[in-house]
């Protein structure tokens, strides 16, 4: 019986950062090897464990929560990355592979045990009922937030398109709290952001891989050829500092904007039947105008796999400090109505066949940024090789995380500059310069 699964790509950074590819994978039976006797004995072990906690424990136990637990300890076992989703992280999973719910339209962050507005999305309920940045969310429903986390404040938040929810604010200029009631709506994450900068070179944000990214990335290259011009343009900025990955399709789609041909990404499973191999379409949508990727150690994964096709293809130039280093792809794979196993099933390898796992990705030019005293020590990611279990490599020098901190005023970020004064330097086809550290 084949089971069809789903690719995921995404870097064991915290909540909400593993997506599920598009790109489809079956699992058939043929590859699979008869159970030894000795495994029959250890699962009959595990049975007789399970019925005395069942009948003996101190208090009555949850045995559903048990049979997960047990499952999740066997999937965790494994590597940091395997897993066993329950129907809701199921849900929400799909939720962010969309990159659309029914919603408010808020980005909010946590302070202080606070939800506070970082801001309103544009054309959204709460930009028309005039939510503010730095408005603080007191109340949902009735329900005070205090003491949420920040997941189950969104939760709350998130719902049936024209559904009602109210919502009690606190505003430093007002004197007493402010209700609204918004009606929810679809809501759309704008995975990608652009401007032109200084009249000739045109910066695109990508912050991660869901199914608007390619979409999103073509209209921002449309937008900035036609704003700047094509003969005042002197190439592109892609920013990938921070992006926890996603879509494996994404990925293979946002590389091959930039290319005309060559592979872009294998992946490698148990046996070698299972290697797939996926090679970029003629039309680059750029038409050869040079290109600077930034990473940082907040890069991972689907990030990783665009970073790492056009540094070997020569394409671009790398800039930063080392990517995170997750090499590594997970299988989706649907339980029925009991949610979804997360299983570890291939690496993947750059078009020159290096695998990034528990390494990362080199920038061709390191460029360090001045970290404030209060967070230095605490900019580093533990990058891949600082998980415990991950995958190793033979003969391979694991390398730990780097900084990912990237400063709020871009006229402090030291790699967004020294991107602008690369293109602004270099002449048209020019790409890959010796590894060199600027300093701070």
């Amino acid at each position: 019986m084949r089971k069809v699964s789903l690719v995921l790509l995404g870097a064991f950074l915290g909540v909400g950062s593993s997506v599920v590819a598009t790109q489809t994978h079956l699992l058939s039976g043929t590859s699979a090897v008869a159970a030894s006797a000795e495994t029959y004995r250890q699962l009959s072990l595990f049975g007789d464990v399970f019925e005395k906690v069942r009948t003996d424990y101190v208090e009555k136990p949850d045995e559903a929560k048990l049979i997960e637990a047990a499952v999740n300890g066997m999937l965790t076992s494994l590597d940091p990355h395997s897993s066993y989703m329950d129907s809701k992280s199921f849900r929400d999973m799909q939720v962010q592979t969309r990159g659309e719910f029914g919603g408010l339209g808020i980005e909010v962050t946590m302070e202080d045990g606070l939800i506070k507005v970082v801001t309103p999305i544009d054309d959204t309920p709460a930009s028309k009922a005039g939510i503010l940045t730095n408005d603080v969310i007191t109340q949902i429903d009735e329900d005070q937030v205090q003491g949420l986390t920040l997941n189950q404040a969104v939760d709350k938040m998130r719902g049936p398109v024209n559904s009602p929810v109210k919502l009690k604010i606190s505003r430093k200029e007002a004197k007493d709290p402010i209700e609204v009631t918004l009606n929810r709506d679809v809501i759309k994450i704008k995975p990608v952001r652009s401007r032109a900068e200084g009249g000739d070179v045109g910066y695109i944000r990508l912050t991660q891989f869901n199914e608007q990214t390619f979409d999103g990335l073509r209209a921002a290259i449309d937008k900035l050829n036609t704003d700047i011009g094509a003969d005042k343009l002197k190439g592109y900025v892609l920013d990938l500092r921070n992006n926890p990955g996603g879509l494996l399709d994404q990925a293979v789609m946002v590389s091959d904007a930039f290319l005309d041909r060559g592979e872009i990404v294998s992946t490698r499973g148990r046996n070698p039947d299972e290697t797939q191999r996926f090679s970029a379409k003629s039309g680059d949508l750029t038409k050869g105008k040079p290109i600077v990727v930034l990473v940082n150690g907040g890069s991972a994964s689907a990030s990783e796999i665009v970073a790492g096709a056009l540094q070997d293809h020569k394409r671009a130039t790398v800039l930063g400090t080392r990517s995170f280093g997750k090499g590594s792809v997970q299988s989706i794979i649907p339980l029925g109505g009991s949610g979804a196993l997360r299983l570890t099933t291939a690496r993947y390898y750059t078009p020159s066949g290096r695998s990034i796992q528990a390494k990362g990705i080199e920038p061709d030019q390191e460029v360090l940024q001045e970290v404030p005293d209060e967070l230095k020590g605490k900019d580093e990611t533990k990058g891949e090789a600082g998980l415990k279990g991950h995958l190793k490599q033979k003969d391979v020098e694991e390398r730990g995380g780097s900084s990912a901190y990237v400063p709020p005023d871009p006229a402090k970020d030291k790699q967004l500059i020294a991107a602008f004064d690369f293109l602004r330097g270099i002449q048209k086809g020019a790409a890959n310069t010796p590894k060199a550290s600027v300093p701070n």
